[in-house]
């Protein structure tokens, strides 16, 4: 079955392990209002102060947060989130914890993506639904040169599905999908893509939260083991203008707790109703745009089975492994508000009963002008994503002022 967030450890379980593991550095981990992960470390006598009442922080010094004049939040960690930093030294340890962020009085921070994914998927499930996420990262490797910047020269020639010695990144991947199994996170598949040091490492979807944390440790993982090797890796999302693009395809799941009528085609129909208001949010770089519509990444609002030229795909696969993936996120994404909005989404086209268009089961890049003219296109730049998004009454909804203002605002 897909993973679901368990209480792995409890706070007395953690401070237990701590003791008997011998840790020495604990540092608690969060995301700023892009997705990208900060932290601090404290030592394990601070620990059971962090679960009582919370590390303090400067929140004005991270982008999107508060300014100055209230710059104190609390970081909470945490504790089913325990994870050994497999990388840093086993006498000593380090682990990571990621934390939910809260004001000084204890309530929750509005600009807290982690906290704002946890009420959606709570409300998927009192809605009755049960769903699951599970991204697929594309990403370039480049070589660095002797101070360890990046240069403009790919880490290999490969291509698709290539093996080795024409794909060079074949040890670095069996290395990345070691650590991430010794983190807990289970790796499904990994393979050279088209691109030169083009690459793509898949891992066992799970529940809301649980996927958007793992997303936003695959990314350190891989920009660590890219460093130990003399490399670079690159997650945006069209490095090389002739060459193939890098995205975020998201797979997601949807089941009635009751095992009533099947809520799949009315999640995807919210989706495809709101895709564009929510483009700014999914794809928030102006290389964004450089990528949608070249190379297989999707320029309209359609869906079919197995057609990888769709902004929707519905795989061949059956059971539990029945999902549909989009594929229009690219990995600048915060994992945690692109989640919220799928979620929200899907929920109002099964509140309001929507039903998706009729599939295009045909080639889109050899389609006739004539038949592409009459489809929806996805946002052709971030200046018109920026402004559907801004015209937007679910995105209103769907995001907390404290978030929606602060990324509209930027750029």
């Amino acid at each position: 079955m897909p993973e679901t967030r368990k209480a792995m450890y409890t706070k007395d379980e953690v401070l237990q392990f701590i003791e008997e593991e011998d840790v020495k550095f604990i540092r608690l981990a969060f995301c700023d209002i892009n997705g990208n992960q900060k932290n601090i470390a404290i030592m394990p006598g601070e620990l059971e102060r962090a679960f009582e009442s919370g590390i303090s922080f400067d929140a004005s010094a991270i982008e999107g947060f508060t300014d100055v004049e209230k710059s104190d939040l609390m970081l909470i960690p945490d504790p089913s989130t325990l994870a050994i930093l497999p990388w840093r030294p086993t006498n000593g340890k380090v682990i990571r914890l990621y934390c939910d962020i809260r004001c000084p009085d204890g309530t929750p921070y509005e600009g807290d993506a982690r906290t704002m994914l946890k009420k959606a998927a709570a409300e998927a499930r009192e809605a009755g639904l049960v769903c699951h996420f599970g991204p697929e990262f594309e990403f370039y490797l480049f070589n660095t040169d002797e101070r360890g910047e990046p240069m403009p020269e790919p880490y290999d020639r490969a291509g698709y599905f290539d093996i080795a010695p024409a794909d060079k990144g074949e040890n670095f991947r069996r290395e990345v999908c070691l650590t991430l199994e010794k983190m807990g996170i289970r790796p499904e598949s990994s393979h050279h893509e088209e691109g030169p040091g083009q690459n793509e490492i898949d891992f066992k979807y799970g529940d809301p939260l649980s996927a958007a944390d793992n997303a936003v440790t695959f990314k350190s993982v891989v920009r660590t083991a890219a460093a130990s090797n003399g490399l670079y890796a690159d997650f945006s999302p069209k490095p090389f203008p002739e060459e193939a693009g890098s995205g975020m395809h998201i797979n997601l799941s949807v089941h009635s707790m009751t095992g009533g009528e099947d809520p799949m085609q009315a999640f995807m129909a919210g989706i495809l109703a709101h895709i564009t208001e929510m483009t700014f949010f999914l794809n928030p770089s102006p290389e964004s745009y450089r990528r949608l519509g070249d190379r297989k990444a999707p320029k309209y609002v359609s869906w079919s089975a197995q057609n990888r030229s769709q902004l929707i795909r519905i795989p061949a696969a059956t059971g539990e492994y029945r999902r549909l993936e989009l594929r229009s996120p690219d990995c600048e994404t915060n994992p945690y508000i692109a989640f919220t909005l799928l979620i929200r989404a899907g929920l109002d086209g099964i509140r309001r009963g929507m039903t998706p268009p009729e599939p295009l089961d045909l080639n889109l890049y050899d389609a006739p002008e004539a038949l592409l003219s009459r489809l929806q296109r996805l946002p052709q730049s971030r200046e018109e994503a920026k402004r559907r998004a801004a015209e937007s009454a679910f995105l209103s909804e769907a995001l907390p002022e404290a978030i929606r203002s602060v990324l509209m605002a930027e750029g």
